[in-house]
């Protein structure tokens, strides 16, 4: 199995940016699918991104796309999400998931937006 361990999150003004990491140990980390997902407060969680295995194909909720980038460093068993002109709707505890045959969540890390 793998473990996920993300990062990154914390407090930016609208059209601000952040870097979210998603740092996994366990498992050879090149067998798994990763994705990030989102749960605001009374929402429930929704698919934000994923990658594939080496990284050559990407998927983005049409409300994150054009703002948010996903990409991984498979040396350093990381997946990261770039997200760009955050806006005051992007403010959630966001979730990264590896999948393989199972699907493995990390703890969250909280993103606020200010406007």
């Amino acid at each position: 199995q793998v473990q996920l361990v993300e990062s990154g999150g914390g407090l930016v003004q609208a059209g601000g940016s952040l870097r979210l990491s998603c740092a996994a140990s366990g498992r050879t980390f090149t067998v798994y699918h990763v994705g990030w997902f989102r749960q605001a407060p009374g929402n429930e969680r929704e698919f934000v991104a994923a990658i594939s295995q080496a990284g050559g194909f990407t998927y983005y909720a049409d409300s994150v796309k054009g703002r948010f980038t996903i990409s991984r460093d498979n040396a350093k068993n990381t997946v990261y999400l770039q997200m760009n002109s955050l806006k005051p709707e992007d403010p959630a505890v966001y979730y990264c998931s590896a999948t393989n045959y199972q699907q493995y969540w990390g703890q969250g890390t909280q993103v606020t937006v200010s406007s």
